[in-house]
């Protein structure tokens, strides 16, 4: 009776830390994303997107400081969204102003 009962706080213990350590990851998740838009130059060229995912990151990082980390892991998964999305328009903006290679005028 008293193995099952360490077994079962045991077990239960593991998973209190899941949270912080699942929603740290989320957040170094979405701050990679975020320089990776920023190298794009995502905050020029996408600034719809790169001020959404500043904003959700900013919230995550705010939850995790109330140990609400289930909000954390939604608003920094909501900023890596946003971030990749930022990153995608930018480069996209930068391949339609880049010049033809085969010197062809095309008309879109």
């Amino acid at each position: 009776m008293i193995v099952r009962l360490l077994v079962v706080l045991a077990g239960a213990s593991a998973l209190a830390g899941c949270g912080p350590i699942q929603s740290t990851s989320y957040l170094i998740d979405a701050q990679v994303a975020l320089e990776a838009a920023r190298t794009a130059q995502a905050n020029k060229l996408a600034p719809y997107e790169w001020t959404a995912a500043n904003l959700y990151l900013h919230k995550a990082r705010e939850e995790v400081g109330y140990s609400e980390f289930e909000q954390a892991v939604t608003y920094a998964a909501k900023a890596s969204k946003f971030a990749n999305s930022a990153r995608d328009v930018a480069m996209k903006a930068v391949r339609k102003d880049e010049p033809n290679p085969s010197g062809a005028n095309t008309v879109p």
